[in-house]
């Protein structure tokens, strides 16, 4: 099975090394070159554009920034003319769900299957080869490429073609609404005078723990905001959690509310590269404290 892995930035990057690792054979593009270089020592075919690295391709994974990006992809002409009839999408990015319906529709006319399988667990989980991927599409499309999903994760069908993407944005307004938590429990504790980290330990097990209590709460701790996932993205999310929602006719007050804080961690302290735990830094300035 040939890849096409398009996209090789922090989380893409790992996800085609793991993949040619395990012995597909991929041809990569990035649009930044040098980002994609790496991957030329595991084999990969690295080219200059989009157009060969899909020629060909059994498979081709989308990892691109937005929705935007990806249509942009699928309407180019030199693209639509490399892609191999029966050939199948992979959507990996996070967009909208309705973004999903419409580019499934636009691929069907070249005769080219479509999934979207958006994924979670950060830049660790891509290159741990441990990340949560949620497939949506036709069940019988995503059997017949399931096998290309095994060295990036755990990939679960979730249903029709955009319940991939309604998926992670559940999973990002309960990652959102938990950072800050931790950060709140983490301000709390320092002010109090308790040790942290010694808490998280005292938790590890229990109710409270999770993932982003260990990581998170950790990074908040030692101030270590380095992006794994920025917060731009974060931000990005949110909004588009907030357009499904209106669409749906609900309201998700602890989904605004993350929204508007960082809305204001990226627009007015600097924080759009910083990992998306910089929320604490946020908490900390609403609070009159320094970092």
């Amino acid at each position: 099975m040939k890849i096409a892995f398009l996209g090789t930035g922090l989380m893409g990057g790992p996800m085609a090394k793991n993949l040619a690792v395990s012995g597909f054979h991929i041809s990569a593009w990035n649009r930044t070159p040098s980002k994609a270089a790496f991957l030329k020592e595991f084999e990969v075919d690295v080219e200059i554009s989009a157009a060969e690295a899909v020629k060909n391709a059994d498979v081709i994974i989308s990892m691109l920034s937005d929705g935007d990006a990806s249509y942009e992809m699928q309407n180019d002409e030199k693209i639509r003319g490399h892609l191999s009839p029966n050939c199948t999408w992979i959507e990996m990015g996070s967009i909208k769900p309705d973004e999903a319906r419409a580019h499934s529709v636009n691929l069907s006319d070249l005769n080219v299957n479509y999934l979207d399988a958006p994924v979670s667990g950060g830049t660790k989980g891509a290159e741990n080869g441990s990340l949560a991927i949620m497939v949506g599409g036709d069940s019988t499309v995503f059997a017949k490429v399931e096998d290309a999903f095994k060295p990036l994760g755990r990939a679960v069908f979730v249903g029709p073609t955009g319940s991939g993407q309604l998926a992670k944005l559940a999973n990002q307004a309960i990652v959102a609404i938990t950072i800050g938590a931790v950060a709140e429990a983490t301000l709390l504790l320092e002010e109090g005078g308790a040790d942290a980290g010694a808490v998280r330990d005292a938790l590890l097990g229990g109710f409270a723990d999770s993932t982003i209590l260990q990581q998170h709460g950790k990074r908040m701790s030692e101030r270590n905001f380095e992006p794994g996932g920025p917060s731009r993205l974060q931000l990005k999310d949110l909004r588009n959690i907030l357009a499904e929602a209106k669409a749906l006719k609900i309201d998700l007050p602890f989904s605004l509310s993350a929204h508007d804080r960082y809305t204001r961690l990226v627009k007015s302290l600097a924080g759009s590269e910083l990992d998306h735990s910089a929320l604490f830094i946020e908490l900390l300035d609403i609070n009159g404290r320094k970092t």
